[in-house]
């Protein structure tokens, strides 16, 4: 009878563990690399997409070699490319930087209506109950503008990023059904992620998309994901860049990367 108790309590024990890690997975915002190793240039692949997966399959992020933009929804990878095209990401391809949760909303709006980006960011920040921790945003539904873009593969050695992006593509849609994923970070993480929004769009039948610079929404659902754990793999390469990291405030040179 010993031996039975002590194996019940054995299952029970694991059980209960494995629901609490589940949940700290979904409330755990994983990251490869800081945003200003890849302004500095570092766009060597650290971590196949494989081995990203199981840390979650929603979030944002881009390519060994910058090649294209990366959106992670509904279980799959796709890589927008310089042409606008969104490609399925097979688990053997590399990220040198990526951002990924499992989402699992912890409350769901509706968009309103001709509601623009400038004005869609202002809205979240008010709704939002804690600016100190990350959010993961999803917004689904019909959209009357989205302007996006993607930048091409760079060559070793690799220019800094916001070199990188004077070769960037854009693209823009009108009445579109879609999806925008990403994130709002806290101002605390300025120089390993974006501190504010960094979104990516994918058309509905996930054809099309990339980073996202402008928007005007019709209608839809906006679901947002309270994320107060981070967890962060540095890359373990010596890196091909053409300057060092630097600790310096980069908040100009990230804001005409993001929004330019």
């Amino acid at each position: 009878m010993k031996i039975i108790i002590n194996l019940f309590l054995a299952i029970l024990l694991c059980g209960i563990s494995a629901c609490m890690d589940s949940r700290q997975d979904q409330d755990t915002l994983f990251q490869i690399s800081t945003i200003n190793a890849l302004l500095d240039g570092e766009y060597e692949g650290a971590m196949t997409f494989g081995e990203l997966k199981k840390h979650g399959t929603f979030g944002l992020g881009t390519f060994d070699a910058l090649d294209g933009e990366m959106i992670g929804l509904e279980g799959g990878f796709y890589q927008i490319k310089a042409d606008g095209i969104a490609y399925p990401v097979p688990d053997s391809m590399t990220t040198p930087f990526a951002v990924v949760t499992v989402f699992d909303a912890d409350r769901t709006v509706a968009a309103q209506e001709g509601m623009v980006y400038e004005v869609l960011q202002r809205y979240l920040d008010g709704i939002i109950p804690n600016k100190n921790i990350f959010y993961a945003i999803k917004i689904e539904g019909t959209f009357t503008y989205i302007k996006t873009r993607s930048v091409p593969k760079q060559q070793e050695p690799y220019p800094p990023l916001v070199e990188a992006i004077k070769e960037q593509t854009f693209f823009e849609f009108h009445d579109v059904e879609g999806t925008i994923v990403g994130f709002r970070c806290p101002d605390s993480v300025k120089g390993v992620n974006v501190s504010g929004y960094h979104l990516h769009f994918i058309t509905a039948d996930r054809k099309a998309g990339g980073h996202l610079l402008a928007c005007q929404l019709h209608d839809g659902t906006i679901g947002i994901d309270y994320t107060s754990e981070f967890y962060m793999v540095l890359p373990q390469h010596a890196g091909t860049s053409s300057k060092t990291t630097s600790p310096m405030d980069r908040s100009e040179e990230l804001k005409k990367v993001e929004q330019e």
